[in-house]
C-alpha cells in the first residue's frame, strides 16, 4: 500500500510547542550558567595557585635551595622566583594566613619552600560570593591541597 507525501512530516501545532520549549529552555538556562561562574573562577584560580605553589617546591627540591611563591592580595596576583607574575580574577576576596616571617607588609605575602621540600606553610583562601576555596601548604612535608571551604 502506498502512503501520501502529505501524511509525513510534522504539524504546525508540533513545530509550536517544540518551538516554545526550547524557547524557555534558552530563557531558563542562561541565569543558572552566570550563578555557576564565581565559583568556577575561585576554583580555577585556587588550581593555577595549587599549580604555582607545587612550581616553587619543585624548584627548591631541585634547586636545593629555597624558593618563594609571593601573593600580592591588593594586585590579585601572584609570582614564583624571576617567573612571569599570574593574575587571579579581580572579583575574587583573597586571604593570606602564612608564617609571620614571610609577610611584606599588609598586603604582600608569602610561602617559602626548602630544599628537603618542606615549607613554612599557610592557606590561601579564595572567595567569590558564596563559593570559597582554601589551597593549604603543610609545613612539615610541604604538600599542597586544594579544598571546597564550608
Amino acid at each position: 500500500m502506498r502512503t501520501s507525501p502529505a501524511g509525513k512530516g510534522f504539524t504546525l501545532i508540533e513545530l509550536l510547542v517544540v518551538m516554545l520549549i526550547a524557547g524557555l529552555v534558552l530563557t531558563v538556562t542562561p541565569p543558572l550558567l552566570t550563578a555557576a561562574l564565581p565559583g568556577l573562577q575561585a576554583r580555577s584560580s585556587a588550581q593555577q595557585l595549587a599549580a604555582g605553589l607545587r612550581m616553587a617546591r619543585g624548584q627548591a627540591m631541585a634547586g636545593g635551595g629555597e624558593a618563594v611563591l609571593v601573593l600580592d592580595l591588593a594586585r590579585h596576583s601572584f609570582r614564583v622566583g624571576s617567573r612571569p607574575e599570574v593574575r587571579l580574577g579581580r572579583s575574587l576576596e583573597l586571604r593570606l594566613d602564612t608564617a609571620a616571617s614571610e609577610l611584606e607588609g599588609e598586603q604582600r605575602g608569602g610561602i617559602r619552600f626548602f630544599g628537603d621540600g618542606s615549607s613554612t606553610g599557610g592557606r590561601i583562601t579564595l572567595r567569590a560570593g558564596k563559593h570559597a576555596w582554601q589551597v593549604d601548604v603543610d609545613w612539615l612535608t610541604g604538600r599542597v591541597t586544594v579544598d571546597e571551604a564550608v
